[in-house]
Order: structure tokens, then sequence, then C-alpha cells
């Protein structure tokens, strides 16, 4: 009965043993990720190949489901801990959680962004898969946890994680489709942000450890071990996405990029014209005559010198 009653005990559990820094720098990554993936998104919408729709679709994938959102779970349960209670991860099912994340996100945006038009039946499909796989990155991720207790969760709050996974899934896919400027995309990243992070703590809130002093030590890798390979990762992720994406102009880029040069080669021809009137040149072509400039569609005239 003794041995009993120390299986069932109640552990205490904190989620913020650093106090504000875990959650703050999660929330931050889940910013970074979403801001990064919201502008690969745009990318697909503008690219005229499937290779290089692919080509986006895949870093998206990537910035949203390894940055935003499994980068931000680990993060956060950095600041997780029993009390009395030392905790490992299983590094291989901490691995699958992370690929779950990468290719759920992958398929919404695939349902919901690769045809490059608003269409809302897609874009809840889309929706629906990828919220399930964030749900399952999440309950995954801890069921990599290794302790001596038991974990149980309260069903509610369980569905109710889910239920917030899958409304920011399909508002991220929402947003993905609509959004393109670099102040919508800034915007939107701060609303997923804090979807991702309430969809994290809810998950939390609904567990609970019953104490099972008599299991065995936990094996795995502690959260300060797998701490520097993940950051790296992530430094090495958002150098790559900062990279492809400066890299490749949009298509306001590209559009204000030759309005420039049309600009400059409009002066560059009046500039010319004038410098020839001074020196009493007549300018090339017929006396009185318009003489089209380097720049399409801006023709200027000139006089005969008396």
């Amino acid at each position: 009965m003794r041995r009993r009653e120390e299986t069932t005990e109640m552990a205490s559990i904190d989620h913020f043993q650093y106090g504000w820094v875990t959650p703050v720098l999660s929330y931050g990554l889940a910013v970074l990720g979403s801001f990064l993936g919201l502008l690969c998104a745009v990318r697909v919408r503008e690219a005229h190949t499937p290779g290089r729709r692919v080509w986006w679709l895949a870093l998206a994938s990537w910035a949203i489901g390894g940055t935003a959102i499994w980068t931000m779970h680990f993060t956060a349960m950095l600041g997780f801990s029993v009390a009395g209670n030392p905790i490992r991860y299983d590094v291989p099912l901490t691995v699958a959680s992370a690929l779950v994340a990468i290719g759920t996100v992958g398929l919404g945006l695939f349902v919901a962004v690769y045809s490059g038009q608003v269409a809302w039946p897609r874009i809840l499909l889309g929706g629906i898969f990828a919220g399930l796989g964030v749900a399952a990155m999440h309950y995954l991720g801890m069921a990599a946890l290794r302790m001596r207790g038991r974990i149980d969760y309260q069903t509610s709050l369980v569905v109710a994680s889910v239920l917030i996974a899958v409304v920011a899934a399909t508002a991220a896919l929402w947003l993905a489709v609509t959004v393109r400027s670099t102040r919508a995309v800034t915007a939107a990243a701060f609303v997923m942000g804090c979807a991702v992070s309430g969809m994290h703590y809810t998950g939390m809130a609904a567990m609970a450890v019953h104490h099972q002093p008599a299991a065995p030590a936990p094996t795995g890798a502690s959260g300060a071990n797998l701490l520097l390979p993940i950051m790296l990762i992530v430094v090495f992720v958002a150098f790559v996405l900062f990279y492809a994406l400066l890299a490749s102009p949009t298509e306001e880029d590209r559009a204000a990029s030759a309005y420039l040069a049309d600009r400059a080669a409009e002066r560059l021809a009046a500039d010319r014209a004038a410098e020839l009137r001074a020196q009493g040149v007549p300018a090339e072509g017929a006396p009185g005559r318009s003489v089209p400039s380097t720049a399409p569609g801006r023709p200027f005239r000139t006089r005969q010198p008396f």
C-alpha cells in the first residue's frame, strides 16, 4: 500500500524555472521562423517554374515547421522542470518530432499555397493537416521525455491545444496566401508567434506528473547537451534563409529596379542632348525630328541650331 501511494504522488511542475528567459526566447524564435517562412511563402506564389516553387516551399516548411514551431517548443521545454526529478530526452523521438513538424507544415503549405490562388477549401484542408501535425509534434516531443514519473493529460486541455494548433495553422496558411508587403508579413509573424506559443503552453498546462521513485534512472540526453546543436541549427537555417531571400528579389524589387533603370537612362539621354545643344552640335537624326532616348517611351525633341 505504501508503494502504491508513492507511485501516485503528484509531482510539482515548474514551466518557468529560468523565469522570463525561456518564454521570451521561445516566442522570439516563433516570430523569427514565422517571418522567414511567410517571406518564403510569398516567393512560392511569385515563382514561375515548378522547381522554384518546390525550393521556396521547402524553405518555408523548414522555417515555420522547424524554427517557428519545433525550435520554439524545445526552447520553451528548457524551462520545464519537475521537482526532485531529473529530465532526459530520447534523441530519436526528439528528432522525429522535428521531422513531423517540418513535413506536416510542408504538406499544409503545398495544399494551400502551391497553386498560387486563394481558395478557402484548400486553406482549410491544409490548416487541418498542418494543425494536426503541429499537435502531433508537440505530444511526440513530450513522449521523448524520460523521468521517474508517469505523465497524464487532461483531455479537455489536450483538445483545446489541438484546436488552437489547427486554427493557428489555418490562419498561418491564409496569411501565407494573402500577405505580400514586408510590413504585413512582420505583423502576421507576431500574431503567429502568439498562436504557436499559446498552443505550446496550453498543451503543457494539460499535463500532470506522478512520481515513480522505484522506476529506473532516466537515460538520454539532457537539455543542456541538446541546446548547443539546436542553436547551431537555428543559426545555420536562419543564415541560409536570409541569404536565399536576399539573393532572390521579389516582383516589387524587380519592378522598382526596372523603373530606376529607366529613369537613369532618361536622365542620361537628356544630359547628353543638353550637352550637344550647348556645343552647337545637332543631335542624331533628322533636323527637327524626335530622337528617342535610350529609355523606351520617353522621346525628347531637339532643334536645329541657328
